[in-house]
């Protein structure tokens, strides 16, 4: 996956990005209130060696010193030092536990021992740091000694004394919440990638492409009222949605120019897919650019282009392929335009037979001879073979692509049973493309782009001000 992918898989998913990443914002501010407050009390110890009477013994004490108070940040946290102050501050604790509590380090190049003790109570952590440090001098003096009679050539002094803190230093909010948004952000970004990487549900018109190497003719946009009028080209003929179908038929007309295909059958993978709207609105525009048109409706079992057409079906194509009535008596005319429906007729028992006998290839020759496209709604590939079958009588096949209702192997099973029978694809047109709401305004013939009509009277009031007064 490149930037461009990334970027789409974040304006696709970006709702569950930000659940993800606002979930984990929450469960960080839950921690935090949760989380016991700890205080940190601090003490800092000065080491140094007594003796030298020149610059050479000074020095060499000094690098002693140096040396030695690396073992010393060790020393804080035995139970040598936090014995006696867990007996002189009465603590129900062990010295391997108060340890824990407690860290020692050395700045660099330096004699000094900075001490942190943790507690949850701040006046308890100063106490014990306080303890801590006046035990260490203690402590190293009774170590260092040579002899009960010689005195100890390190001193260590409490040159920082512990007070009491008065911020904790845990819980961070702002710390733990900034990590739960970028550990947020992280985890939604790798949950919505995943999911990309899972979806095998065409969605868009990129997945189209993706999913095979056959050319995308067309793209019809996703339209919630398109059972209730799925002739939209009627319904609303300046909208985006009817703006694709008239793109779609210019397409079309581009494909295949050497052939000048007459008939064309309109399949789909599934049902559901919008074949049989997208067939109606296609040869509405075709008819409204002047063509003589037939609209088939080649699913002799579950017919419905009739019922969006508003048409009568007890005749139709398969009377006429067993020869119980004439091609030009179930012919039926739709509105004042060059556009005619044939339907299905009643549905046979064997459908499959009808659609690749001869007598259907005799109908589709006469209806090329009579109209300049003969555009049939055939069934979907996967559950029958009858649009398989009827692709072999067509000059061309055309596959529509419900986004968001057929998976990338479904597709292309359905493409491969096409290409099993010889049939020629001439392309794909994806339907049902969602968009996010800015195609709307995009419509040349949307108010946002309609001229500013000037008022009458005001625009009467001004050719009077221009008119000369001896015209």
């Amino acid at each position: 996956m490149d930037l461009h992918d990334y970027l789409l898989v974040i304006r696709k998913r970006w709702r569950a990005i930000a659940a993800t990443t606002l979930a984990t914002v929450a469960v960080a501010v839950l921690v935090t209130l949760w989380s016991p407050r700890v205080y940190e009390a601090r003490t800092q110890l000065f080491v140094s060696t007594s003796g030298g009477s020149d610059s050479t013994q000074l020095l060499q004490g000094n690098t002693f010193t140096q040396q030695r108070v690396k073992s010393y940040s060790d020393l804080v946290t035995t139970p040598t030092v936090l014995d006696p102050v867990i007996a002189q501050l009465g603590l129900t604790t062990t010295a391997d536990a108060l340890g824990e509590r407690i860290t020692a380090s050395v700045p660099l190049d330096t004699v000094l021992i900075d001490v942190l003790v943790d507690d949850r109570d701040p006046q308890q952590a100063a106490r014990i740091a306080d303890a801590v440090g006046r035990q260490f001098t203690t402590s190293v003096q009774d170590l260092e000694r040579v002899s009960a009679t010689a005195p100890s050539p390190v001193k260590v002094s409490v040159v920082r004394p512990a007070s009491v803190p008065t911020t904790p230093v845990s819980p961070k909010p702002v710390r733990n919440v900034a990590l739960g948004m970028v550990l947020g952000l992280l985890v939604g970004m790798g949950v919505a990638v995943l999911r990309d990487l899972l979806d095998t549900r065409i969605r868009t018109e990129r997945d189209v492409k993706d999913a095979t190497d056959q050319t995308l003719i067309g793209g019809i946009l996703y339209d919630p009222d398109s059972t209730e009028h799925p002739l939209s080209v009627q319904a609303d003929p300046h909208s985006p949605r009817s703006e694709a179908f008239r793109t779609l038929r210019t397409n079309l007309q581009f494909v295949d120019t050497a052939s000048h295909r007459r008939s064309l059958t309109f399949t789909s993978t599934l049902p559901g897919e919008g074949k049989s709207t997208t067939t109606a609105n296609l040869a509405l525009t075709l008819a409204a650019a002047g063509s003589r048109v037939c609209l088939v409706e080649g699913d002799l079992r579950r017919p419905r282009l009739l019922r969006y057409l508003g048409l009568e079906g007890s005749v139709g194509l398969s009377n006429v392929i067993i020869g119980q009535a004439e091609l030009a008596d179930v012919l039926q005319p739709f509105g004042a335009g060059p556009l005619h429906v044939l339907g299905a007729g009643r549905i046979p028992p064997n459908p499959s037979e009808l659609l690749g006998s001869e007598a259907m290839r005799s109908v589709v020759r006469q209806l090329e001879e009579m109209f300049d496209h003969v555009i049939i709604d055939a069934p979907p590939l996967l559950p029958v073979t009858d649009a398989a079958v009827l692709s072999t009588v067509t000059g061309g096949t055309v596959v529509v692509v419900g986004c968001g209702l057929v998976q990338r192997e479904q597709l292309r099973r359905a493409l491969a049973s096409l290409e099993t029978v010889g049939a020629p694809v001439l392309g794909l047109v994806a339907n049902r493309v969602r968009t996010n709401g800015a195609d709307a305004d995009t419509s040349y013939y949307s108010e946002r782009y309609a001229p500013e009509v000037e008022d009458p009277r005001r625009q009467r009031s001004r050719d009077r001000r221009e008119t000369p007064a001896n015209a």
